[in-house]
């Protein structure tokens, strides 16, 4: 099957991700690759403070993250949006071996050929939510219902 999906230059940020035919509600883009590395390895690496406002990383259950940083595919160019078109979904393995769960990218309505593919990246940072944090994790999605940040409240 041919990729319906192109990596280029966004109005969003950066770069991000472009149906190039039509994608239906409910089917599965892509799956979001990257290395697999542990929380604290993450930590280590990159910080835990969020301090970057910029991240390949996403988190797949309680003992690793995937960065796509490292060997990472076109899934870590999906920018994000508060009125999204797509979802992450994380798929367990059957096998109940953490390394084998998954990140796949599932449209949420049906989505035309040029549009840009967006989820909510559900971003909770465990740090307080000065100003400074939330103009680093800026949103720029311009949607109407825009929060004008990436970051989610604390649970």
């Amino acid at each position: 099957m041919p990729r319906r999906y192109v990596a280029r230059r966004s109005p969003i940020h950066g770069n991000g991700v472009f149906a190039t035919a039509p994608i239906s509600k409910g089917e599965e883009i892509i799956e979001y690759k990257g290395t697999l590395v542990t929380h604290a390895e993450a930590d280590e690496r990159y910080g835990d403070g969020g301090e970057t406002g910029h991240t390949f990383l996403f988190t797949l259950n309680d003992e690793y993250i995937i960065d796509a940083n490292r060997k990472g595919n076109t899934a870590r160019w999906i920018n994000h949006s508060c009125a999204p078109n797509c979802r992450a979904v994380i798929e367990e393995s059957a096998s109940g071996d953490p390394r084998k769960d998954r990140v796949l990218i599932e449209a949420i309505r049906d989505i035309a050929p040029g549009e840009e593919l967006t989820y909510d990246y559900g971003i909770v940072l465990d740090v307080p939510h000065t100003p400074r944090l939330k103009k680093l994790w800026r949103c720029l999605c311009g949607a109407p219902n825009c929060t004008g940040t990436l970051l989610k409240p604390k649970r």
